[in-house]
């Protein structure tokens, strides 16, 4: 899992802000600042915020626009997407 922030404020473009805020949610896991929002372009992302699933061989395979909740709809289907994924075989990507 790779998190990257693309800011939608002013506010939200200094690393320590951000970096105070993954810790305070305690997302443990690599997360990307992306002020200048290229990869939110090659993306062609609209939406804050979106979840892209991403398989063995770099392709997107899924995204999800809007928050994602523990228990809800939104998580269920994102963990059933993301358990499909992971089920898939780590054989050679062509």
């Amino acid at each position: 899992m790779i998190g990257i922030h693309t800011p939608e404020f002013d506010h939200e473009r200094d690393r320590r802000s951000v970096e105070a805020q993954v810790r305070r949610h305690a997302l443990d896991f690599p997360h990307l600042l992306d002020n200048e929002s290229a990869y939110w372009q090659a993306l062609g992302n609209q939406y804050w915020p979106t979840v892209y699933l991403v398989d063995r061989c770099g392709r997107i395979r899924d995204h999800q626009v809007g928050e994602v909740h523990l228990g809800q709809p939104s998580g269920r289907r994102l963990e059933a997407r993301l358990e499909d994924l992971l089920a898939e075989s780590a054989g050679p990507c062509g």
